[in-house]
C-alpha cells in the first residue's frame, strides 16, 4: 500500500467530494446543487446579465452556507503534509482554512470577487456591496458554466502534474472537462497514483490504487 509519508513531491486533485464531510453538498451527486438549483438561472454568464441580483441572492447563500462549514480532516492531513500541493475544483476555500498554501483552484473561488478590471478577496456574508465603485456588478470570480478556464491556471496545473512524485484524486465525479483531462498529464508519466472515492468514476481503472471509502478515513490509511 501506498504511503504518503515516503513522497517528497505529493499532489492531491480534489472535487466536491472531499468536502462532503465538512456538510457543502456535491454538484451532480446524490441530493447535489444542480438537481436543485438549475445552474441555467444561477451560474451562467447569461443569467448574471439578465438578472445580477438573482445571481448574486444565490451566490450569498453559498457563501453564508460555506462560511459555516469547517475543514475536515481530509483538509488538515493534506495540509500538514510538507511539500504537499493542490489542485482543486472547490470554490469553497477549505483547503486554505486548513493551512495548504499551495493551491491552484481550477474554477476560481467563493471568496474572491472581479469586476473594474481587477480581483479583490472578499469575505463578508452577505456582501455589503454587490457594485464596483464604477457602478457595475461584481462578478463572482468562479468559473461558470460556458466559461472558460483561465489559461495560467491550466498552465500551473500542467507544471504542478509534471512536477509530483505521486498522484492522489479525492472526491473528484471526472466528469468536469478539461478539469478531468489533467490528471493525465501525471498518470502518462507513471507516478504512483491513488483514487479516493466512494463510487467508480470513468477514470478509476488509470490509477494504479482505487480506495473506497470517505476522504478522511482513507488518506488515514495512507499515513499508517
Amino acid at each position: 500500500m501506498i504511503r504518503l509519508a515516503d513522497f517528497s513531491r505529493p499532489l492531491f486533485f480534489t472535487g466536491a467530494g472531499l468536502s462532503v464531510e465538512s456538510g457543502i453538498p456535491t454538484y451532480r451527486g446524490a441530493g447535489g446543487l444542480w438537481h436543485e438549483y438549475d445552474y441555467r438561472s444561477y451560474a451562467c454568464q447569461d443569467a448574471f446579465e439578465r438578472d445580477p441580483e438573482k445571481v448574486w441572492d444565490f451566490h450569498d447563500l453559498r457563501r453564508r452556507k460555506v462560511a459555516a462549514c469547517e475543514p475536515n480532516e481530509g483538509h488538515r492531513i493534506i495540509a500538514a503534509l510538507p511539500h504537499a500541493r493542490v489542485i482543486t475544483q472547490n470554490v469553497d476555500g477549505l483547503h486554505q482554512r486548513a493551512g495548504s498554501a499551495d493551491v491552484i483552484e481550477l474554477h476560481g473561488s467563493l471568496w474572491r470577487l472581479r469586476g473594474n478590471g481587477t480581483v479583490v478577496e472578499n469575505f463578508e456574508v452577505p456582501l455589503r456591496s454587490r457594485r464596483c465603485d464604477d457602478g457595475r456588478y461584481w462578478r463572482p470570480d468562479i468559473v461558470w458554466f460556458g466559461d472558460v478556464l483561465d489559461p495560467l491556471v491550466l498552465q500551473a496545473a500542467a507544471h504542478a502534474l509534471e512536477w509530483c512524485d505521486l498522484l492522489v484524486s479525492i472526491g473528484t465525479s471526472a466528469s468536469v472537462y478539461p478539469a478531468a483531462e489533467l490528471p493525465r498529464i501525471a498518470l502518462r508519466r507513471g507516478v504512483p497514483s491513488v483514487e479516493i472515492n466512494p463510487e467508480e468514476t470513468p477514470v478509476s481503472a488509470r490509477y494504479a490504487h482505487r480506495l473506497r471509502g470517505t476522504a478522511s478515513e482513507m488518506l488515514r490509511r495512507l499515513m499508517e
